[in-house]
């Protein structure tokens, strides 16, 4: 972690900022007091690992198998929708 004075900032404030953006940790201080952090915007911009939670899930057996009781929230059965008419067999 680098400790920079305001005025030496403002003097080099681009070169603090590519410094930044690969990682350098930069923290701006008044009179050797630290007040700020200069971070790249979005993260440190390093890739992230892949996998790293591969294997903690579970799922149960029958989890992808369709549920009744959630289906009909979207699918409700043909006589309890509203303004439509159920259509008769005519062969019954």
């Amino acid at each position: 972690m680098k400790i920079i004075n305001i005025q030496e900032a403002k003097t080099h404030l681009s070169r603090l900022v590519e410094e930044a953006l690969v990682g350098e940790g930069i923290v701006i201080a008044k009179a050797g007091k630290p007040l700020v952090q200069l971070v790249p915007v979005g993260g440190s911009g390093a890739p992230r690992p892949l996998g790293l939670l591969a294997g903690q899930g579970a799922e149960s057996p029958d989890c992808w198998e369709p549920d009744d009781e959630v289906t009909g929230w979207f699918y409700p059965p043909q006589d309890e929708m509203p303004g439509q008419a159920v259509a008769e067999d005519p062969k019954a």
